[in-house]
């Protein structure tokens, strides 16, 4: 069964344990969710925008084309989810643990994530222009596609990590550690002539 367009406004739902439960077009524009915890739940273009999920655990949980517009997300845990086309503008997520998720399509414009640890997750054709992704773990992270632009990578860990032509020629990656397979196509989408022939 599915909600629809169910508003839960400024709802107090603290430490809630929610599983299976299914939304599509809900509001939970500042509502208390702190602490709560989602197994298998769905959430399709619903609105957080102001929302605290402080210390929230989720698992194998869909928020598909939701907002989180100044949402609370630090302390929380997203295992397994997916976060396809969801928007995200000037969140607090720090720390945040993010682990075998799916951000696909996902816009994180000027997000803070300094420090967090990303690797592994899918990041493809998801917006990051101008994000702060200093001395972040992306090693093995799926950027293709991603917008880069003014994205900074200083510190970060780059390793096996998928980036295409456009996104190594627009992101600041000026001291990320990168794999040679990386450099050389950093240096070929710079315009240098790369000799492999040993």
């Amino acid at each position: 069964m599915t909600e629809r367009g169910a508003d839960y406004q400024d709802a107090i739902l603290t430490g809630q344990e929610w599983t299976g439960r299914h939304f599509e077009g809900c509001t939970f524009v500042e509502a208390d969710m702190r602490g709560m915890v989602t197994n298998g739940c769905t959430f399709d273009d619903c609105d957080f925008t102001r929302t605290d999920l402080g210390e929230s655990r989720h698992g194998s949980s869909a928020f598909r084309s939701c907002t989180f517009r100044r949402t609370t997300l630090t302390e929380s845990e997203f295992t397994g989810c997916s976060l396809l086309g969801s928007t995200f503008v000037e969140c607090r997520f720090r720390p945040w643990k993010i682990v075998d998720c799916d951000l696909t399509l996902a816009s994180l414009t000027e997000a803070s994530l300094r420090k967090t640890i990303l690797a592994g997750l899918r990041f493809r054709e998801t917006n990051l222009l101008g994000a702060d992704l200093r001395d972040t773990d992306l090693r093995g992270a799926d950027l293709t596609g991603a917008r880069l632009a003014e994205t900074r990578f200083d510190g970060a860990d780059l390793r096996d990590a998928k980036l295409d032509a456009t996104g190594l020629a627009h992101a600041k990656l000026a001291g990320a550690l990168v794999d040679l397979d990386t450099a050389v196509s950093f240096a070929a989408a710079h315009g240098l002539r790369v000799d492999t022939s040993g």
